[in-house]
């Protein structure tokens, strides 16, 4: 009897363990992490995973060998509703500005971070600082006196310089992942980000465009009109710059980050352009640039060269026109976009068919006699001073990465985490 009493608690004891702390020898994973739904960024939409047919959508035989028609799959991303506009650009080199100025004038903007074993240093954003008190201090931020116009003290724009550090992962994945550091793959890269704003004058011989040098950028008119004169070393900044203060608003809150904010692939762009539509000319579908009611449906150069017969003589509002089935504006004409990728002839048939991407950040140093070449990026969308043929969906044209323009900008996308912004669970 006492055996069986024996017996009977030491199963009590290792049955009341088990229904206690099961889930130490269960497969229950990492207990404690709440539910996460990517977040929709503002000025943003979505723009789903899907598959489509990319390439040109009219009978053009002598293009035909640079976008063939091809089937591909594109993931879910957040894409900015509109071309970044001027006053956007602008938050971006107000921010260099006043990082520049709070390195200057060291303490108290200027702060120590302490490690187990690393330390640096970073730039303390919550004290405010004042250009205006602070102006024989930061006397080398502004064009000399003999440099200015009229005058009047202005910052130098030549000194607006953003530096960033990006990690690269192709060089990653090939190299031998046990033997490798990762300082070999973490890049740097400093770029001077003022917009060129000559490009009115530059771009177009025996044309009078001073106003547009002189006011563009700089006018709360043109607020809101997309910015331009920005080359693709810019436009890359820029987005690593939207990254920076995204995440530290996010670590801020405690919450897990988002993915980066970049330039689209081509093909990204050209899936969000068609607005979920497949083999249509243009983002609005058919095969004309006009309405029922006979009105021009982009800004672009119509007819024999009627600037003003679509209702923009330059650029026009980032929002003019009818958006796309997706919610994009000016898909077609306005400002040809930058994308994120080097352009080859035969992009299409080497290219893979999932998210297909092709890159190269062409370098002087290295690629000597190949660089202009190499460092033609894919510009899409056509402009405000392009024919029909160039704001067709399928169409692609090129720039090269260190030139600026007057009719080419850019927008951003950001790469949904998940299947689709749909789920709920």
């Amino acid at each position: 009897m006492r055996s069986v009493l024996g017996v009977f608690f030491i199963a009590l004891i290792f049955g009341s363990i088990g229904c206690g702390n099961q889930q130490e020898w269960e497969l229950t994973g990492v207990q404690g992490r709440r539910p996460w739904f990517h977040p929709q960024p503002f000025g943003t939409v979505y723009i789903p995973t899907g598959t489509y047919h990319t390439g040109q959508s009219d009978q053009d035989i002598f293009r035909s060998y640079i976008a063939p028609n091809k089937q591909v799959s594109i993931h879910a991303m957040w894409m900015d509703d509109t071309e970044i506009t001027n006053n956007e650009y602008r938050q971006f080199v107000k921010y260099v500005e006043d990082s520049i100025a709070r390195y200057m004038l060291e303490e108290p903007y200027i702060r120590e971070v302490e490690d187990v074993d690393d330390s640096y240093y970073v730039i303390d954003y919550d004290e405010e600082v004042d250009l205006e008190e602070s102006a024989e201090d930061l006397v080398d931020m502004y064009y000399r006196v003999r440099d200015r116009i009229d005058h009047k003290r202005q910052i130098d724009i030549r000194k607006l310089e953003y530096e960033y550090q990006y990690t690269d992962y192709r060089a990653a994945a090939s190299a031998d992942y046990w033997t490798s550091n990762r300082q070999d793959f973490i890049k740097k890269k400093k770029v001077k980000i003022y917009p060129d704003t000559l490009v009115w004058i530059r771009d177009f011989a025996y044309s009078y465009n001073d106003p547009m040098v002189r006011v563009y950028f700089y006018h709360p008119k043109y607020d809101d009109y997309p910015v331009v004169g920005v080359n693709w070393h810019q436009a890359n900044a820029f987005c690593s710059w939207r990254t920076r203060i995204m995440q530290h608003h996010w670590e801020g809150e405690a919450m897990p980050l988002t993915e980066y904010w970049r330039l689209p692939t081509e093909f990204e762009w050209e899936w969000a352009a068609r607005g979920g539509r497949d083999n249509n000319m243009y983002p609005w579908g058919g095969p004309y640039t006009r309405n029922s009611k006979g009105c021009f449906l982009a800004n672009f150069k119509p007819n024999r060269g009627n600037y003003m017969d679509d209702g923009g003589m330059y650029p026009v509002r980032a929002d003019s026109y009818f958006p796309n089935d997706y919610g994009l504006y000016n898909m077609a004409g306005n400002v040809s976009e930058w994308t994120v990728n080097a352009y080859a002839e035969s992009t299409h048939q080497f290219s893979h068919d999932l998210n297909p991407d092709y890159r190269y950040d062409a370098d002087p140093a290295k690629d000597g006699a190949d660089y202009l070449t190499l460092s033609r990026k894919v510009i899409r969308g056509g402009s405000w001073k392009d024919i029909a043929y160039f704001i067709q969906n399928g169409s692609r044209s090129y720039e090269y990465q260190d030139t600026c323009k007057s009719y080419v900008g850019f927008r951003c996308v950001q790469t949904y985490i998940g299947r689709s912004a749909l789920d709920k669970l």
